[in-house]
């Protein structure tokens, strides 16, 4: 995660720590379709340009969509400007510090499971074929940051940054890069050979998209961080 992300989520977060807004988002969202400013002025029993504004708010943040639509069957002159409505966005908030991502470890294992069951392969197999198409992703991410020609310090800088954003917070420390945190933490400490074998298999197929050679990923297990390093070379 990064410091403009945490920030962004942080913000959306705090939008809702006014008491009036986070029931207005409640009320928004309990509804079966998008309603206006008139209507939660009423649901809520509060004052329209207090609604106006808390509603704003919230669309401003993210959490609310807006669109506009005439509430009357009247139509051409003096049927009157179309109302702006609110509706839930589907924007999700979290932040859970260190990061967690188990959103992308229930990805990568379903859609395992589901090729497991086409294909007739191991399960086991399935996890390290999604597995190393993942890290190859990241390593993609890296090396399209990274622009044409660059460096291999350059190419490092931008993998620790593609990591960094699925909440691997990695560190150069001398000649390693250290993923200072897990973002499958819990899977981990339950299911330990397989989402350290996945975690790996990923970081193996990173090091070699980004620059063969440069990165290699090896297993080096210790507490409250990820399981794998990087040599840099």
């Amino acid at each position: 995660m990064t410091d403009s992300d945490l920030a962004e989520r942080l913000a959306g977060i705090a939008v809702l720590a006014d008491p009036i807004r986070r029931d207005l988002y409640l009320y928004v969202s309990g509804q079966p379709a998008p309603v206006s400013r008139d209507q939660a002025a009423d649901g809520l029993a509060i004052a329209r340009h207090t609604a106006k504004f808390h509603l704003d708010k919230l669309a401003e943040e993210g959490l609310l969509d807006t669109s506009f639509k005439r509430l009357s069957d009247r139509r051409g002159p003096g049927a009157g400007r179309p109302t702006k409505l609110y509706a839930r966005s589907s924007r999700h908030l979290s932040v859970t510090l260190p990061e967690r991502r188990y959103d992308i470890a229930g990805q990568l294992l379903a859609g395992a499971i589901d090729s497991a069951a086409t294909d007739g392969t191991r399960v086991t197999d399935a996890v390290t074929a999604a597995a190393d198409r993942w890290g190859r992703a990241i390593g993609d991410q890296a090396r399209t940051a990274a622009g044409s020609r660059p460096s291999s310090e350059r190419l490092v800088d931008c993998t620790c940054e593609a990591l960094a954003r699925y909440g691997y917070a990695p560190a150069r420390a001398g000649g390693l890069i250290v993923l200072r945190n897990c973002p499958f933490d819990t899977l981990a400490r339950e299911h330990t050979q397989l989402v350290c074998g996945m975690n790996l298999v990923i970081m193996a197929a990173v090091a070699d998209r980004v620059e063969k050679g440069r990165l290699a990923a090896r297993m080096a297990p210790a507490t409250d961080r990820c399981c794998v390093v990087f040599d840099a070379s």
